[in-house]
This record gives structure tokens, C-alpha cells and sequence, in this order.
């Protein structure tokens, strides 16, 4: 695994090269307990000279361990940038340009808000805190407010 995605600039095709590899997931030192990084940023990348700019362009993969927000269940999931694209201002005296920087906030504006073990998680009883993926509590669930009646009756479906 490599630490650094550095680009030489001076030996660059004009045409553009394809560049792949995988980041150490160091890159991703995220300080979070509850969304780790594991297994490196995998890139698979076009590189090219377009005048005074240079430009990438192509996907990233980064798997992650996670917590799930709902029910706290450990899962992995992976975060994919199908359309990664930089672009680095170059003069003639640039010689390489670092690209790690951009690959790592691509993936880190893709990571979900609240990382769920999936789509139709239930979550825990707000009670008794059993996880209702596996099934219904026995807790005994009081009506609601009757406070809120009044707005009740504005939902759809609901008899006036």
C-alpha cells in the first residue's frame, strides 16, 4: 500500500496515463470510534495535462466498520466515488503533484450522515432497548398524547 498518490507532472503522457493503486487507510485517520477505515482507498484514476491544469478523473473505493445508527449492531460497508474527479493548477516548474488530499475528501463528503446496518433497520425500543431487528419487545406502549389528536386528524387516512 502505498501513503501518498504523488503524480509525476514533468514524465506525464499528453495524452494521459490510467493510475491504480490502493492508499494506506492511515490516509483516512478519521478519529471516530464508531466509523473505522479498513483495507486502503482503492483508485482507479485518468491523469492528464489539459494546458496549465492537471486532471484526474475515474473511482474510489474505502471499506469501513461501522456502528449502526439505529440499532448498534458493528457492520462494513463500502463507500464508492463512481465519478471522482481533481483538477491542480501546474505551471512549468511543476514537477509532481500530490493528489492524496483530494482523494481522501472525495471519500470522506461520501460517507453517510448516519451509517445504518441496512435500509429497513428497526432500531431499539426507546424502553427497554432490545434491538427490534430480531423481534418485538414486550414492552407495553402507552397511547399517545391526546394533546396531539387535533393534528392527528390531519393525516392521510385517518377518519375526520
Amino acid at each position: 500500500m502505498e501513503k501518498t498518490l504523488v503524480i509525476d507532472v514533468a514524465r506525464l503522457d499528453r495524452d494521459g496515463e490510467e493510475v491504480e493503486g490502493v492508499l494506506d487507510d492511515a490516509v483516512l485517520d478519521l478519529h471516530d470510534e464508531y466509523l473505522r477505515p479498513f483495507a486502503g482507498i482503492r483508485y482507479h484514476l485518468t491523469v492528464q495535462l489539459a494546458g496549465r491544469e492537471l486532471l484526474a478523473r475515474g473511482t474510489l473505493e474505502q471499506d469501513f466498520e461501522a456502528v449502526c445508527s439505529r440499532c448498534g449492531v458493528d457492520f462494513d460497508f463500502t463507500v464508492t466515488v463512481p465519478d471522482f474527479l481533481a483538477s491542480l493548477e501546474t505551471d512549468e516548474k511543476t514537477e509532481f503533484a500530490d493528489l492524496t488530499d483530494e482523494l481522501r475528501q472525495s471519500i470522506i463528503l461520501a460517507l453517510p450522515t448516519y451509517p445504518v446496518c441496512r435500509a429497513d433497520c428497526r432500531g431499539v425500543c426507546p424502553t427497554c432497548g432490545k434491538n427490534l431487528n430480531e423481534g418485538p419487545c414486550t414492552c407495553v406502549h402507552e397511547e399517545r398524547d391526546g394533546r396531539w389528536s387535533a393534528l392527528d386528524a390531519l393525516l392521510p387516512g385517518t377518519e375526520n
